[in-house]
This record gives structure tokens, sequence and C-alpha cells, in this order.
């Protein structure tokens, strides 16, 4: 069992059916069925004129950064950013863009004010910002509408476009129990990682108007993102959106189940009220060593990621409450030696 993150799953059987039976052409030539049948499914069910199937979020979020902005250019988004902190600078070293990170809030917000504080004047002096970037879900924290909806309504006020990094957007959409719409409605553009709970083995969708897709479809190429008979992944894709979406509230329940199981195992804490949706921050009293016990537990068959102050917990499609259980009993057991 893996709680290292919901990037572990692994496709159910339907889904590799689905995989083995998909119609298949060269995407790059545009004539691969499956990846066309993802992409105007996804543009529909969300909304919006147009989507472009990617080989990983990163990539997705590189290819929007890139059709917003021209080299020279700034966007605005959190000091947690996935697309600041953790996909390699790619914004800067491939795009030339210059990123203006801000402290997140406790919920995962920006301050509005802050935001506006960091938009540059029109002078010479300055990079141009042109967009401003939200996460959601960020640190399986939830983003509220009302939020979402000020925000857009700065950016209108200051012409800024506005992109979602939505790598677990449906989780967001599960835990309000609204439909995605009433999120993604409020963003020029926004992603989507299928290879996270939605169960995929790999690929992300990107989502915008069909200019803003017809520029990314051009750099996903210079960037080498163009794949050929990609409808197999893309079936799998498919298969997720279709079928994998409401599940992802039992994913937040045991989430909950496992932040409540922690409480009992001394010397942990779980941050419980940042527990929205399948995410677990632990904390740690500084006498427990989570690397050692990492170790032990992984020869027991079960894998998490140390950390020196404690370690982030994910539940996906591949855990079930027997699985906690048994998390927890070689836990303590190990912690009580």
């Amino acid at each position: 069992m893996d709680f290292r993150s919901d990037t572990v799953t692994l496709p159910t059987p339907e889904m590799k059916q689905s995989m083995f039976d998909a119609a298949l052409g060269d995407d790059v030539y545009g004539d691969d069925p499956t990846v066309n049948t993802l992409e105007q499914f996804a543009a529909e069910r969300h909304g919006f004129e147009a989507a472009l199937f990617t080989s990983s979020g990163t990539q997705a979020n590189l290819l929007a950064l890139m059709s917003h902005c021209e080299r020279g250019d700034e966007y605005l988004c959190g000091q947690q950013a996935h697309n600041y902190r953790f996909e390699a600078g790619g914004a800067a070293v491939l795009g030339s863009i210059q990123p203006q990170p801000l402290e997140n809030e406790a919920d995962g917000s920006i301050c509005l004010e802050r935001i506006k504080q960091a938009i540059k004047p029109n002078d010479f002096h300055f990079a141009n910002t042109k967009l401003l970037s939200l996460e959601n879900t960020i640190g399986g924290k939830v983003l509220s509408l009302e939020y979402l909806a000020k925000a857009r309504a700065l950016c209108d006020e200051h012409g800024l476009m506005l992109h979602l990094d939505g790598a677990r957007v449906y989780n967001a959409a599960v835990a309000q129990n609204v439909d995605i719409r009433e999120i993604v409605k409020h963003f020029d553009s926004f992603t989507i990682c299928l290879s996270k709970g939605l169960g995929a083995p790999i690929g992300s969708l990107l989502l915008g108007n069909k200019a803003f897709i017809e520029k990314a479809r051009r750099l996903r190429k210079m960037l080498g993102g163009g794949m050929r008979q990609a409808g197999m992944l893309a079936a799998a894709g498919l298969y997720a959106l279709q079928h994998h979406v409401e599940r992802l509230n039992e994913d937040h329940q045991n989430a909950q189940y496992l932040a409540e199981k922690l409480e009992r195992v001394p010397g942990f804490k779980p941050c419980k009220h940042t527990v929205q949706t399948n995410i677990v921050f632990v904390e740690v009293e500084p006498h427990i060593d989570l690397f050692t016990i990492a170790e032990q537990l992984k020869r027991k068959g079960i894998n998490i990621t140390p950390g020196y102050q404690g370690c982030r917990l994910v539940t996906h499609l591949g855990i079930e409450q027997a699985d906690i259980d048994t998390f927890i009993t070689e836990l303590s057991r190990i912690t009580q030696v």
C-alpha cells in the first residue's frame, strides 16, 4: 500500500480494457480518434471551446504560461504554487517568463490586496504583469467559490488573464458538492491531471478558447510533447472522467479516517483541520525518526514519504479503509518498540 501520492494509482481492469480497445491514429496529424474524442468531451463537459491532451500536469501548466505570456512578461502565483516550486523553473527557463510569487494564506488563497499591489505599472523598468495563476486544491485545501469570483473580478479590473492549476480540481468540486463548471467558469484556462485521484496512468488536459489551444498545441510540439498513437492513453483519461469522479468522495472520507486514527499514535499529530480532501499533513514530535520508520514500513509493503518535521499522506484509488487500519497497526507497533 502506498500513501506517498495519488500519482501512484494503477489502472483498473476496466480502464485497461478501454485502453486495449481504443481506436488509434497519429495524434500529431490530428487523426487519433480517441484523443479527439477525449479533447472534445473535455471541452464540452467543462464549458470551454477547446482542450489539449498533454503528457503531464507540468507540461500543461508550462503550455498555459507560455501561451498567455511572452518573453519578459510576468505571472503572479502563490509561494506554494506547484508551477512555481515544483516544475523545475520551466516558465523562467523555457518561456523567459518571470514568476512573482506571493505568500499563500492559511486557507491556500492569496490575499487579493497583495495581488493588486504586486501588479506592475506600465513602465519599461518592469516586466509586464499578464497573468494570475491559482491552484485548487492547493495542499489539499479548497478555494471558496466566493474567493474565485473575487479573483476573477480583480483580473478583469486590471486586465489580467486568470489560469487555474486544477491538478486536483475534481477533488475540490466533490468536496464542495458542486458541478465542476461552478469552479472553472471563473478562469480563462485551466488544467486537469488525469493521473492523480482520477486514476489514469498518464496525462493531463489543458482547456481554453480555440486560439489559446491552437497556440498551446504548437508549443507542445516545440517542447517535444507531440505523441503519435496516444489514443491508448487518452482512452484511460476518458474512462477516468466518466467513471472515477464520484468515487473521489471515498478518498476524502478515508483521509478523515486516517487523520482520526493517527491521533491515537503517540508522537504523531495530524493537522485535522486542514483535511478537506485526500491529503493529510502530519507533524511529529522531535524524538520521532520518520526516515527510520519509513524504512521499517517499506519492509512491510507500506510506502510513505518521510520529512524532517513530518510527512504528507495521500489517499486514493489504491487505498481502502482496511489498508489504513494495517498502516496504523504497523506504525503503532514500530513507535512502541
